[in-house]
């Protein structure tokens, strides 16, 4: 029934990283429960692409999970790649019925599902598609959707300063991401498809804030005549927004982000990013965690629809949620939805002057 509620709940639901990983969240299911025998294991990949696996994805799964009277076990491979490895051999040698994860590269992620399918164990792979892999069912929201959103709000700043046209530079995520593919397919083409132009673009390794510093510094030497930067998340785009107020031009060429982290929403009602890409993580983490129930119980997964693993050609069924740009005027979108407060994004002269004028509170 547990099952069955959570799926439910799911097809309603269907509309997606500080550096020492928080310590591994468990809870053994009560011996009296139709859920006893269902155990899911989480990997999470990191804490230093974005706060939201520790800040937000672990506390939301694990309040999906309880609620649901499931066994869980969410660990954080902490940006190491033989660690993701020993977690998923102990997730898979202590019984897990499923395994959702989030890959750190596919080829990773792929010998974990494999090991997992061999014992007899789906899996689930969430925010991040592990190309190869062969998981059950994958949930995350539509990356390119989320890339287009990043794209169209770096055009609406661009056109509501009078700017028209000229070259623009890309940061783009790490390129063994399969997220940070489809992201730029997305604001790539809502860029050039407004008539402005491509300059520098590069790919940050490991979505690393501090490689993506130096790179884009190398970037804006090389050609500082850019009216804009798409950097793909918020962490990149501060390591933008830190060249450019070298520089003397913070606030003056727009930067684009996502996942309104609080330094990303800061940096918006600062002025010095234009926009955010808001992805109610709640709503993904609830959705995986339905999906991880509904596979350990044998009952269909309510996907809304699928995509296509490019290794295998396959198509994976999906369930996509849609995201939400987020600007200066409506940054109280995110504060409404319970995914921040006022009081971790209103921290600077500027950005508690914004919030006054705002009425966040």
């Amino acid at each position: 029934m547990v099952a069955a509620a959570a799926v439910g709940a799911l097809a309603l639901a269907a509309c997606g990283s500080s550096s020492t990983p928080a310590a591994s969240s468990s809870s053994p299911a009560p011996a009296s429960s139709s859920a006893a025998a269902n155990k899911v294991g989480v990997i999470l990949p990191d804490s230093a692409s974005s706060a939201r696996w520790e800040t937000a994805d672990r506390k939301y799964l694990t309040d999906a999970f309880t609620a649901a009277n499931v066994a869980f076990d969410i660990q954080n491979a902490g940006g190491d790649k033989a660690k993701f490895a020993t977690i998923c051999d102990s997730m898979i040698a202590s019984g897990v019925t499923v395994l959702m994860i989030v890959n750190l590269d596919s080829d990773t992620g792929a010998a974990c599902e494999t090991k997992a399918t061999a014992q007899g164990i789906k899996s689930i792979d969430y925010d991040r598609l592990t190309l190869g892999g062969g998981a059950s069912a994958y949930v995350s929201f539509d990356n390119v959707a989320v890339g287009k959103a990043e794209g169209d709000g770096l055009v609406k700043c661009l056109n509501d300063a009078g700017v028209m046209s000229g070259a623009v530079d890309l940061l783009n995520g790490s390129p063994t991401d399969n997220n940070a593919t489809l992201f730029k397919q997305g604001y790539q083409a809502a860029i050039t498809g407004a008539g402005f132009t491509i300059a520098e673009d590069q790919a940050v390794p490991d979505w690393d804030n501090t490689k993506a510093l130096t790179i884009f510094e190398q970037m804006f030497a090389k050609n500082p005549k850019i009216v804009g930067v798409d950097a793909a998340n918020d962490g990149l785009g501060s390591s933008v927004i830190a060249v450019l107020a070298k520089n003397g031009l913070a606030g003056k060429i727009p930067v684009t982000g996502q996942d309104a982290t609080d330094v990303g929403l800061t940096n918006v009602l600062e002025g010095t990013q234009c926009v955010t890409v808001y992805k109610a993580i709640k709503k993904e983490a609830d959705a995986a965690a339905a999906a991880a129930i509904a596979v350990a119980s044998g009952q269909p997964v309510a996907t809304n629809g699928t995509v296509k693993d490019s290794k295998t050609g396959m198509d994976v069924p999906s369930v996509l949620l849609v995201p939400q740009p987020i600007f200066k005027a409506n940054v109280g979108d995110v504060i409404a939805d319970g995914f921040t407060t006022a009081a971790k994004i209103c921290t600077t002269d500027l950005a508690k002057k914004a919030c006054t004028e705002l009425g966040i509170s």
